[in-house]
């Protein structure tokens, strides 16, 4: 894995270990999408960095037990993921918004929100303060009562960052959340990262550079289902005189995955 400066230089995370995985493989049809990654994220927030195919969202979808790792160890909040009752014991405390999710669309915003906590096993007593909470943290209190159908692309990505975080999860993992909002939404959607950050895990897989540099305190850049580089927005940086792009990070990203298919091809 290429690193921006010498390991021994990056100091170790504060944090427990909220993710955990040791040359984790992780298969989609005959293809080894993720192939012997290694991953430690504790408390904070995390960009997920990398081009299309790269695995990001076969790895999101194995970090929250959607898939099971065909190898390797993956540990979630302490626990080994080896089976499906392992998978279910820690899907309480994980918020997930996959890239695409699925609604009624007939359900109202408060409706689905209500149904994605009781899918969590909420405490009944526990879910309309929760749904009312988040419905105001991500801007759709005055839509709350409106029909998913009804929305715009931007507030049905707020409507399922919403359901992501009604159950405040321990683990937070977002597949292109951003997808949709506008220049505006998107600044509200840092501030809220960095406001969950605080006390929990968050993974925030997306194409936008500047959305990481801005909102992440660690980046991690997989390539080929391989980590590429994890260190902070400012160590991506530090390669921005190798690369194109149009902003020192872009640079960096580029300059890192070229010399990354540099060294895998002069290894074949």
């Amino acid at each position: 894995m290429v690193r921006a400066v010498n390991a021994a230089e990056i100091a170790p995370t504060t944090y427990g270990a909220e993710i955990s995985a040791n040359r984790l493989m992780v298969r989609t049809g005959k293809r080894m999408a993720v192939n012997g990654l290694d991953l430690s994220l504790g408390k904070g927030v995390h960009g997920l960095l990398g081009p299309n195919g790269a695995g990001k969202t076969t790895m999101m979808r194995a970090l929250a037990t959607v898939l099971r790792p065909a190898g390797g160890e993956l540990m979630l909040l302490g626990q080994r993921i080896d089976s499906r009752t392992d998978m279910r014991q820690v899907r309480r405390d994980i918020g997930y918004l996959p890239q695409e999710f699925g609604f009624y669309p007939r359900f109202t915003v408060r409706e689905f929100v209500e149904y994605m906590a009781w899918l969590k096993e909420m405490p009944a007593r526990d879910v309309p303060g929760a749904v009312q909470r988040v419905v105001e943290r991500v801007g759709l209190a005055d839509r709350a009562d409106d029909r998913m159908k009804t929305l715009s692309g931007g507030m049905l990505r707020r409507a399922g960052i919403a359901q992501a975080i009604v159950n405040d999860p321990q683990i937070l993992l977002l597949d292109e959340p951003t997808v949709g909002l506008d220049p505006e939404q998107r600044l509200a959607f840092r501030a809220l990262l960095r406001d969950v950050g605080r006390d929990t895990c968050v993974l925030v897989s997306t194409h936008l550079v500047e959305d990481v540099v801005a909102a992440c305190t660690d980046v991690l850049l997989v390539d080929q289902g391989q980590m590429v580089f994890q260190g902070a927005p400012s160590d991506l940086e530090v390669w921005g005189a190798e690369g194109t792009g149009d902003s020192p990070a872009e640079r960096g990203y580029s300059a890192l995955l070229q010399r990354h298919r540099a060294q895998a091809g002069g290894a074949r």
